[in-house]
């Protein structure tokens, strides 16, 4: 299993990256190649057209719906719909109660841009796994203004194929007893860091701080920890700092293009 950055720009596109997307892939015992897209954030989708077909993946996984998450669901579905190669069967989509809506909602009112055939949206139930070839999927509630989720993807070791690992993704979340449990025994935690500790200290509920990014992978034994979803306005190496302040695993930053082989 490996984990691909499309995009870690924070809350809104930054100049060097897309918001929020990441592309996980996996080999099964046959040899194929199975993709899942955790969130499809505002530029998104062309990061993903590096890696290959859109039409080729196998699955997308939302944390919540905010549209620095979601936005680019509205375009993949127009791609979908108006690929010269043909008509494609739905594409699955997970997501929190009411995916479908806000898909429907970002798409408009324009019978051209109508994307509601090209998506089977499934909606998260807490504790109950899903499975897309041999990735599983668990989505964990957190702490975040709106429903939102951290998921917690296992798969096939690329370093070790007899090996099973697991990446845990934050999504957008405060500090929370869902966090500690996305971190608990990761072989990598992608966590936000979108808050600055001192400055940011009034807003909670909302965001980490690199730190208790941090304090989250120290309690959950977390093997390694990237930070992601740094918006462009901070900068991102205080969040590392703040996070290696109470961390002693590797610590790096999220960089469009940058692959994580687990």
């Amino acid at each position: 299993m490996r984990l691909v950055v499309l995009g870690c720009a924070g809350s809104f596109p930054g100049p060097d990256s897309a918001a929020s997307s990441y592309l996980v892939q996996a080999e099964d015992a046959a040899g194929r190649t199975w993709s899942v897209v955790l969130d499809l954030g505002n530029g998104a989708l062309g990061a993903l057209q590096r890696w290959g077909d859109p039409a080729a993946v196998d699955a997308v996984a939302l944390s919540h719906l905010h549209a620095d998450h979601v936005a680019d669901m509205a375009v993949l579905g127009v791609y979908r719909r108006y690929r010269p190669a043909g008509a494609l069967p739905p594409l699955v989509v997970h997501g929190p109660d009411g995916t479908r809506d806000r898909i429907a909602h970002l798409s408009g009112n324009d019978p051209a841009t109508d994307t509601s055939g090209q998506f089977d949206v499934r909606t998260w139930e807490a504790g109950r796994s899903v499975d897309v070839g041999p990735l599983t999927l668990q989505a964990v509630p957190v702490e975040h203004p709106i429903l939102a989720f951290g998921i917690r993807v296992t798969g096939p070791s690329d370093v070790d194929p007899a090996r099973r690992v697991t990446l845990a993704y934050s999504g957008d979340t405060d500090a929370c007893a869902g966090l500690d449990d996305l971190a608990t025994g990761a072989d990598l935690l992608l966590a936000e860091a979108a808050f600055v500790e001192g400055r940011d200290d009034h807003v909670r509920g909302v965001h980490l701080t690199g730190r208790r990014a941090g304090q989250a992978a120290a309690h959950g034994g977390s093997r390694s920890l990237v930070l992601t979803h740094v918006p462009a306005w901070n900068d991102p190496e205080v969040a590392v700092r703040e996070a290696r302040a109470v961390y002693d695993g590797p610590t790096t930053l999220a960089t469009p293009g940058t692959t994580y082989p687990l």
